[in-house]
């Protein structure tokens, strides 16, 4: 066993096969609201007949990822240097970079690399994905929602390729909301492609917030996760938490959607300190490592849809779909729905605000 810090330990391997229990903050939104203008005409084979771009397509997303990790990049550094007593989130940022170090130091990384800032793809992440593949919730689900990010890839494939529809967010949800995907719509040889984001944006079906729809099971990404109690950690953008609220609302899931997450096994986390965690931080009820597969029987409620009083007025500005969402809520409920605290931009973006 590895201590991480006081408090916080991860078990570098189990071996048990055995079931068990760039512009930043402000400047980033006007880019994404000029570059989803591009994405809109770029086309798509299925839609009005003009030729999908893949390479423009893929150009602008890396473009908009690379400025959001910049963002996470100075975000994070800001946490991790203020005080932990009156910070209520440098505890997370703590966990996320030593995780990250150690699965660079350890080579357990695997393309992207650095893995710093993302869900990380790892070594034996097609083996954590045929884990999950033998659940009893993946086997007898018609509509499976799973994260965009590398490590899941091959879960996205084995979805399709199992004859059940994928749900998709688009990246960010920046440029749109979600993405279905039907295997029977798809030629064999294209299945692979369809699991990338050029290739969910190119052969997927977008949908919206009245789109009636029942997701049986959700598979969300972890920088760390707690096998004894489904706490996780995301890489600290807040989407998944975001996508939940949202397929609430939507009346897509409830209490009883099974949330799966598959990690490396250094990944298992000991000690995630269940009354620092937020409201809206989703707990997952099943964990696949590449070893193993772990029931947690998670303690942590889930959270009931989106808590608009700490969705703060910087990410509501980057995501149109909760601008619309919100907008909707007031117009039928008759009052404002509360706004959370501003975050604080980095210094470079509050120069370039002047």
């Amino acid at each position: 066993m590895m201590r991480l810090s006081p408090g916080f330990a991860i078990n570098p391997c189990f071996r048990s096969n055995t079931f068990v229990n760039s512009q930043k903050s402000t400047s980033l939104s006007v880019q994404i609201g000029s570059r989803r203008r591009n994405f809109s005409r770029i086309g798509s084979e299925s839609g009005d007949g003009v030729a999908f771009d893949a390479v423009a397509y893929e150009s602008e997303r890396l473009s908009l990822d690379a400025v959001a990790m910049e963002d996470m990049a100075e975000t994070a550094k800001k946490e991790l240097e203020s005080d932990p007593d009156s910070d209520p989130k440098a505890w997370k940022w703590v966990i996320r970079k030593k995780m990250w170090d150690i699965m660079e130091a350890r080579n357990y990384a695997m393309s992207p690399r650095p893995v710093h800032h993302r869900i990380p793809n790892f070594v034996g992440a097609s083996a954590a994905a045929r884990k999950l593949a033998e659940l009893d919730a993946f086997r007898t689900a018609t509509v499976v929602k799973v994260n965009p990010d590398s490590p899941q890839k091959q879960i996205r494939f084995l979805t399709l390729s199992g004859d059940k529809k994928l749900l998709t967010p688009q990246p960010r949800l920046r440029t749109g909301f979600f993405s279905v995907l039907e295997s029977d719509l798809l030629k064999p040889e294209t299945i692979v492609e369809a699991c990338t984001s050029v290739g969910v944006a190119k052969y997927g079906r977008a949908i919206g917030l009245d789109e009636k729809i029942k997701v049986d099971l959700i598979v969300i990404g972890s920088v760390a996760v707690n096998p004894q109690t489904g706490a996780r950690l995301g890489k600290g953008e807040g989407f998944a938490e975001l996508e939940y609220g949202m397929l609430r609302y939507m009346g897509a899931i409830d209490d009883s959607t099974p949330v799966v997450t598959t990690v490396h096994d250094c990944q298992l986390v000991d000690d995630i300190p269940l009354e620092k965690l937020a409201i809206h931080d989703v707990p997952v009820d099943i964990i696949c490592t590449p070893t193993r597969v772990i029931f947690t029987n998670t303690p942590i409620p889930k959270p009931q849809g989106i808590y608009w009083d700490k969705l703060s007025p910087e990410k509501l500005r980057q995501i149109r779909i909760l601008r619309e969402l919100k907008k909707r809520l007031e117009k039928n409920t008759g009052r404002k729905l509360p706004t959370g605290p501003s975050e604080k931009l980095p210094p470079t973006a509050e120069r370039k605000r002047r």
